[in-house]
């Protein structure tokens, strides 16, 4: 399993099989990614209020999956369970255990929104945090971690092509070790993006072979 911008170096060419993750992991991934080697995260959980897929149910009907995803995505706020913070231990080898979370299905049609409440293992102020996520962003995570400090809402982030865009002005720090952190992302358009940048990098890597 794979997250560009996060552990895709470890590609091997003898890999038969490989996966770019979800597009929620694609989002958590590289802002845990930062935090972790900043701060450390001692534990955390994560809600992605994400929007409907087609997998989902125009109308009221029966689900092999659970009862709740039976249910009409236009009508409901659907709570659901979601691989993608377990997925980041994948990943990040460090954080596995350390992470799980849920998802609410709601009616927007796209983009997505990750909210990851965490222990830090060092003290740190929320502005700590910023920075160290707008530095990443500005620097070797550039086009896959996003920065804003504008008052945005799901919309301005249609079509946008990063993976996470963390938002600084919805998030908030409880103490010097407790933290809520908010992430924004196209799951789909970013997503198809990462796919498109790991078979390129897939490809490189098998041409040096």
């Amino acid at each position: 399993m794979f997250v560009v911008g996060v552990n895709e170096m470890s590609y091997d060419p003898k890999m038969n099989v490989v996966s770019n993750a979800s597009c929620t992991t694609n989002c958590l991934a590289p802002l845990a990614k930062v935090v972790h080697e900043e701060f450390g995260i001692l534990e955390g959980l994560m809600t992605t209020v994400h929007a409907t897929t087609a997998t989902q149910k125009t109308v009221d009907g029966p689900s092999m999956k659970d009862w709740r995803g039976g249910r009409g995505a236009g009508q409901n706020i659907i709570p659901s369970s979601t691989g993608a913070a377990k997925a980041v231990g994948k990943v990040l080898p460090e954080l596995n255990g350390k992470l799980t979370g849920m998802a609410f299905r709601v009616p927007t049609p796209n983009v997505s929104v990750v909210d990851l409440t965490c222990r830090l293992e060092k003290s740190a102020s929320y502005d700590d945090v910023k920075a160290a996520i707008k530095a990443a962003s500005e620097g070797a995570l550039k086009g896959i971690l996003g920065y804003t400090d504008e008052d945005v809402v799901s919309n301005d982030f249609v079509g946008d092509t990063r993976s996470s865009i963390f938002d600084a002005n919805a998030g908030m720090g409880l103490s010097s070790s407790f933290m809520k952190l908010v992430s924004w992302y196209d799951n789909e358009w970013g997503y198809s993006n990462r796919v498109l940048d790991l078979i390129a990098h897939m490809a490189l890597v098998s041409a040096k072979h």
